[in-house]
């Protein structure tokens, strides 16, 4: 109950209050950047909070899954998404504009963010606090985190295809989290590299891709899962998700 109170607290307040206070603070200090990242961080307070209150041992950076080795995350992530950026060298050209402050809010900021809220608190939290499997954890998480995609386009097959991508790939995510020892730099990081190779290349206007804009992203997705489950079955260590 205190989870659902907490979710329904945090989405409420986004809903109402993050355009509000973006624009507020970009008008305050003339950058997009900025006014994504702190209006993520305004609006994260009720997850936080929730968290505390339900782990009040915890320190805050253990319970957003931070404490965990950054490093790890990186390397695994620039080297599962190497496909995708040898790839696209291939077959795209490099993006013939690119804002900075656009670049950053689909990259850096977004990653960050949407880790934070739908891996580690929507489906982290109840994996790993509750009995719920992983199937029962990921499915209002990976919903709501597809929904929140389909602004990019207005087209009925795009939005299903949309939908879909984007809903197995927090699925791809969570599992990556997971099976990393709750290392959401992990997730980060995919979630970073994936977004960004998608944006300095000209793949796609939008998630939805084409043949080698998302074989590519499939090549991905083999090699982290292939890289993690070595390291696993070689240190001897048990899998999170049987």
């Amino acid at each position: 109950m205190i989870f659902i109170l907490g979710f329904i607290t945090y989405y409420f307040f986004d809903l109402f209050c993050f355009k509000t206070i973006q624009h507020f603070i970009k008008e305050l200090f003339h950058s997009k950047a900025i006014a994504h990242v702190l209006a993520y961080s305004i609006t994260l307070i009720p997850i936080i909070i929730t968290l505390k209150v339900l782990l009040p041992k915890n320190k805050t950076i253990n319970l957003l899954s931070l404490n965990q080795s950054a490093a790890k995350g990186f390397t695994l992530a620039f080297m599962g998404t190497l496909p995708m950026l040898i790839g696209y060298i291939i077959h795209f050209k490099l993006t013939n504009t690119i804002s900075f402050e656009s670049l950053f809010i689909n990259t850096i900021s977004s990653a960050f963010f949407e880790e934070l809220i739908f891996r580690v608190f929507l489906i982290g939290t109840l994996y790993r606090f509750t009995r719920l499997g992983f199937l029962s954890s990921i499915m209002f998480g990976s919903i709501l985190f597809a929904q929140v995609h389909l602004y990019q386009s207005q087209n009925t097959i795009e939005l299903l295809e949309i939908f879909a991508i984007t809903f197995l790939g927090s699925v791809f995510f969570t599992w990556a989290y997971f099976e990393q020892d709750f290392n959401i730099w992990a997730a980060i990081f995919l979630h970073f590299f994936m977004n960004l190779y998608w944006e300095i290349f000209s793949v796609s206007e939008n998630v939805s891709g084409n043949l080698y804009g998302n074989l590519y992203k499939f090549l991905s997705i083999i090699l982290v899962i292939g890289i993690v489950t070595y390291h696993k079955i070689k240190k001897k260590t048990p899998f999170q998700i049987t």
